[in-house]
């Protein structure tokens, strides 16, 4: 017969790799201090409803603190036979203590068991991710108003469009890791039913109340269908997907700032510590840990992938296939928060080069848009207006000038509605400071930008402390 804890049905055990193939145990030891938790609710709700001896109970919760302590201290020997965490806790537990150990698992199984560990741990992760979005939001922030004033490109298609304050590129961040952030805070908001209690996957016929461990275990109140919650891994898959979107964003900036970073720009210079050298090119400076951070966004999105393939056809209720969750979700968890960990000082540490942007915004004919409103304003529609400084631009493209350079009498040859306030209105301090509408570029607006995400972070800091 085999000596597992459930082996009274068998009469083989698996072959030593077959076991090592199948156990978990290895990746899952950080649920370690959520089983030692969850045990504690369910032990205590035991002895409340008469289920088991009180003297049993005290002995157990006894147990369960030495062992994790013993967790705690690495003192603890986690071996593939035992399969899982829950399975080794258990066994430790009952050497401990003896056959009282043995009553702990009295009304759950490891299907609700393993889904309450990891809502308590996802709960966790959860808010550590939001601490460190917070920190990249801050450091976007103090980024904005150290270079508030300063006037860069804004691009589109990679050209050059219009004149934008560099704090407000720098804000265009802050308001996608926003997004990412309150986008957490909807998960932890529906990772508020307990699932223990709901065993198996029927639910148990021993009276246990799962109000006493949802309240225990910080959640509202128990999840409503047994089967349901047994089989349920959307949060994992929706915590895959919001550290997706999020890595995507980290992704984007990163580009921006290798090519802003570039000779050819030199918008940016990153401090020494975040960059690399080559080996055979001395002058090399090269954004390596942003590269890293675009490259491994596409492993993020395979852990996305692989756990959507996961799910895609179990039938109900549980399956082994399910087991699959830890490994995605711990790797996904791992590489998000260490990638934030590196991007909030590698944004807080570079330098904007302010003269080079300027420079930049001046060329390209970045105020075109300008000069085509000046001539609506002066009453030609649109339309003409349009195609009247497109053939401006393309005048200075063949006499390889800038409006800038232009005179007058140049402008007039392209309409007469030109007139000397023409270059006024297409300065690049003009350019910005005329777009005041609401959530535009202009100093007055970036400003109320800027209050608003005072707002937010000081809020945040108070409710996370």
């Amino acid at each position: 017969m085999s000596n597992k804890m459930w082996g009274g049905r068998f009469s083989e055990v698996p072959a030593k790799f077959v076991e090592e193939f199948g156990a978990v145990i290895k990746v899952e030891t950080r649920l370690c201090p959520y089983d030692i938790q969850g045990s504690l609710a369910h032990v205590t709700m035991l002895g409340e409803t008469g289920i088991i001896a009180q003297e049993d109970v005290e002995k157990i919760k006894a147990g369960l603190h030495q062992v994790g302590q013993e967790i705690k201290d690495g003192k603890f020997q986690f071996n593939a036979e035992d399969e899982d965490i829950h399975m080794a806790i258990e066994k430790r537990l009952t050497e401990l203590i003896g056959s009282a150990g043995g009553r702990l698992h009295t009304g759950r199984s490891r299907n609700d068991q393993c889904c309450v560990d990891s809502y308590l741990y996802f709960r966790d992760a959860a808010k550590e991710c939001q601490k460190l979005l917070l920190e990249i939001q801050k450091s976007l922030y103090e980024q904005a108003e150290k270079n508030f004033g300063t006037i860069q490109p804004g691009f589109t298609h990679l050209q050059v469009a219009q004149p934008v304050l560099t704090s407000h590129w720098l804000m265009a961040y802050f308001w996608m890791f926003k997004r990412d952030f309150d986008r957490l805070q909807s998960f932890l908001d529906r990772l508020v039913e307990c699932p223990l209690g709901a065993a198996a996957l029927a639910g148990t016929d021993f009276p246990i109340d799962r109000w006493s461990t949802a309240k225990q275990l910080g959640f509202e109140k128990p999840t409503e269908n047994s089967i349901d919650t047994v089989a349920d891994r959307d949060y994992c898959i929706e915590f895959a997907s919001i550290a997706a979107l999020s890595y995507m964003h980290m992704s984007r900036l990163c580009e921006e700032i290798i090519i802003f970073a570039s000779q050819e720009y030199k918008f940016i210079e990153l401090s020494d510590d975040f960059t690399t050298g080559s080996s055979i090119m001395p002058q090399k400076k090269n954004c390596d840990f942003a590269e890293l951070i675009k490259g491994r966004t596409g492993r993020m999105y395979g852990y996305l992938q692989a756990m959507l393939t996961m799910m895609k056809g179990i039938p109900l209720a549980y399956d082994k296939d399910m087991q699959e969750d830890k490994f995605l979700s711990y790797e996904t968890i791992d590489l998000w928060q260490n990638t934030m960990k590196v991007m909030a000082p590698m944004i807080r540490k570079m330098k904007i080069n302010a003269k080079r942007t300027y420079q930049a915004a001046s060329h390209g004919f970045s105020t075109a848009t300008d000069m085509a409103d000046y001539l609506v304003k002066k009453g030609m529609p649109f339309r003409d207006a349009h195609r009247v400084v497109g053939q401006t631009v393309r005048y200075c493209v063949e006499k390889d000038k800038t409006f800038d350079d232009l005179t007058l009498e140049e402008f007039q040859q392209q309409s007469n509605l030109f007139t000397e306030d023409i270059f006024k209105e297409i300065s690049l301090e003009h350019s910005v400071g005329a777009r005041k509408s609401y959530g535009g570029t202009s100093p007055e607006a970036v400003k109320v930008q800027l209050e608003h995400a005072e707002e937010f972070l000081d809020k945040v800091h108070q409710k996370l402390g």
